[in-house]
């Protein structure tokens, strides 16, 4: 996509906060968008940021192999703001010493302002600020003056305001941060000076012109699952080329109950997009048969689903691209093309194409998270009881069955995701969740039902609240509920002796168990 006039560029050295620094940027109607901290210089000065933000990271900025940056970063004239990590590499490259820390500091610090620079405007003295670091700043260059302190960290923030340099030690980020959203409005709208003029629905008009320029009349497919992100790029791209795109559904019998039949049903009647149905179920549990590890089930869902698609298009004639439903989120998780943070899992739609598909792909919506994407779709007409369904996997039911998968756990799984589904919108706790489903383990346990022992398997039940994906916490469902959703699978559900619920945040756990 083309990048908007008013932007500011993360550069990432690893940390886990780096997609939150995008997410509390937009949110102030600023664009911004995450690269590797080893971007070459013409690059940077290509894309015309606003301004740098120098991420944190895991690493000591006195280690021989941690990552550092191209010195001449700091020739371009434009505002940085280095965090944690950031902030160690600009004073180390000013001639500063960094040292190990006697004291690691991880939690809450209350922030005395000692100088009352531009990025503190309107900020509070002893306002609280989240800190997460083992290194510190052991003297500053001369050239630095000391914004801020904490108990335990004498240069707790620093500036240069002639050069307009300015480091955090703290996470202004995260939410644990009190005043961290006026910080980042104070750098970017006050010392970067950008408008606050992004908006999710004016990405429409420019994507259905790229769309248009780069496919001209040429025949696309878009790999349609019935999950908001697809259909929202599907209907995005329609928009751009109409007819020129076929959607083909594949039920790959890893869906919810009636799944694919809802699916098709909606696109043909409301939609009114040219759908091509193929049922490949028996074709993905044959290759998924005795697989139990779960990165290995996830390729092999992603291979078929390449292999089914390549055969469908061989039936359509030259196709030259494929659309895909790609978020940020995926990308961010999926590969650390841009920066060294870990991956967590992959994601079937990361990752590029075979080479023998010779198609180009077309992922409209791959620098957007799922909110953005919701109010997309909301100005592109489709209802809002579609857009705000809960999140699906790609690999759908394959990764919510614990170990292998078979037609029988299939079985299980689907009904007691359906009941828990179903309770949740007669309680009205639907909308209250982010998302949330069944998972089925592959243990067994002794349980009573009746008057006979049986020996069957357990079902766990997860609801999360997030705004991306990118962290979640756990829903506090009432306890009513809870034990009516367990009384029902229990006894509606064969081969289900046990439920149980999932209390886990993101961190330290993933949303889906697999």
């Amino acid at each position: 996509m083309n990048l908007p006039t008013n932007k500011i560029l993360i550069l990432d050295f690893g940390s886990q906060y780096s997609q939150l620094i995008v997410r509390k940027i937009r949110e102030l109607g600023v664009f911004a968008y995450i690269k590797p901290y080893n971007t070459t210089i013409a690059e940077i000065i290509s894309d015309n940021p606003n301004g740098i933000i120098f991420s944190g990271g895991p690493a000591s900025v006195y280690d021989s192999d941690s990552p550092k940056i191209d010195q001449k970063i700091f020739e371009i004239n434009l505002p940085i703001l280095g965090i944690c990590y950031g902030l160690q590499l600009i004073v180390q490259h000013f001639g500063g010493v960094i040292d190990r820390s006697a004291k690691r500091e991880f939690g809450r610090a209350k922030l005395q302002i000692a100088n009352v620079s531009q990025i503190f405007n309107n900020v509070s003295n002893h306002s609280i600020v989240w800190m997460s670091h083992s290194d510190k700043v052991i003297s500053l260059p001369k050239i630095f003056s000391v914004s801020a302190s904490t108990s335990n960290s004498k240069y707790a923030a620093v500036c240069n305001t002639e050069e307009k340099i300015y480091g955090l030690q703290f996470h202004p980020e995260v939410n644990h941060t009190e005043e961290g959203k006026i910080i980042l409005e104070n750098f970017i709208i006050n010392i970067c000076n950008c408008k606050s003029t992004w908006q999710p629905k004016k990405f429409i008009k420019s994507s259905i012109y790229e769309i248009k320029e780069k496919v001209g009349g040429a025949k696309v497919v878009c790999a349609l699952s019935g999950g908001v992100d697809s259909t929202v790029a599907a209907v995005l791209v329609h928009e751009a080329i109409g007819d020129n795109l076929t959607c083909i559904h594949i039920d790959n019998g890893l869906m919810r109950k009636n799944e694919s039949q809802n699916v098709v049903k909606f696109f043909q009647e409301n939609l009114h997009l040219k759908l091509r149905f193929v049922d490949a179920s028996n074709l993905f549990l044959q290759r998924l048969k005795g697989i139990q590890e779960p990165e290995t089930k996830r390729k092999i869902i992603g291979n078929t689903f390449i292999n089914v698609i390549e055969e469908e298009i061989n039936h359509l004639g030259e196709v030259k691209y494929l659309v895909q439903g790609t978020l940020y989120p995926d990308v961010i998780e999926s590969v650390s093309v841009k920066g060294p943070s870990s991956v967590i899992k992959t994601h079937h739609n990361v990752g590029g194409l075979p080479e023998r598909m010779k198609l180009e792909l077309i992922e409209p919506l791959r620098e957007l998270f799922k909110d953005e994407v919701r109010e997309i779709g909301k100005e592109l007409g489709i209802s809002n009881d579609f857009l705000n369904r809960h999140p699906f996997p790609g690999p759908g039911l394959g990764v919510r069955i614990l170990g292998e998968v078979d037609d029988a756990k299939l079985e299980i799984l689907r009904n007691a995701d359906f009941i828990f589904i179903d309770e949740l919108k007669n309680f009205g706790f639907y909308g209250e969740a982010w998302q949330a489903f069944a998972v089925l383990l592959p243990v067994q346990s002794v349980g009573v039902m009746g008057d006979e022992r049986t020996y069957e398997y357990t079902i766990v039940l997860r609801a999360v609240t997030s705004t991306d994906g990118m962290t979640a916490d756990w829903v506090k469902l009432d306890q009513n509920f809870l034990k009516q959703v367990s009384n029902r699978i229990v006894n509606e559900v064969k081969g289900v002796n046990r439920v149980v619920y999932d209390i886990t945040s993101k961190p330290p756990a993933t949303i889906e168990w697999e």
